[in-house]
């Protein structure tokens, strides 16, 4: 079983600038770290912001979750949005993919 995570939220536009780099700090230090079997994307749109986080070999976001980037990002999240973040987690089986990790 793999973990797939989808989250997303609106920052405040005065905060959506900030949430981004928080957010590029998180990709940094995990192209250093290089867990493997895992992709990560944040997409934009204004103040509008979705994560999609992929673990090809376990149910399991750890990967990304316990680095202190993204503990750091984590941190101020509510203060930065205008509502909470809705996140969609699911345990699925990979069935085909095209340039995900295997």
């Amino acid at each position: 079983m793999q973990r797939v995570t989808l989250v997303r939220y609106r920052c405040k536009p005065d905060q959506a600038d900030a949430n981004e780099a928080l957010s590029r700090a998180v990709f940094d230090e995990a192209r250093a770290v290089a867990p493997g079997h895992v992709a990560y994307g944040l997409f934009r749109d204004g103040v509008d912001f979705l994560h999609l986080f992929i673990n090809t070999a376990e149910d399991d976001s750890a990967a990304i979750t316990e680095l202190p980037s993204f503990k750091a990002f984590s941190e101020g999240i509510a203060a930065r949005c205008e509502a909470p973040p809705e996140a969609t987690r699911m345990g699925l089986t990979l069935v085909e993919s095209y340039g995900l990790p295997e």
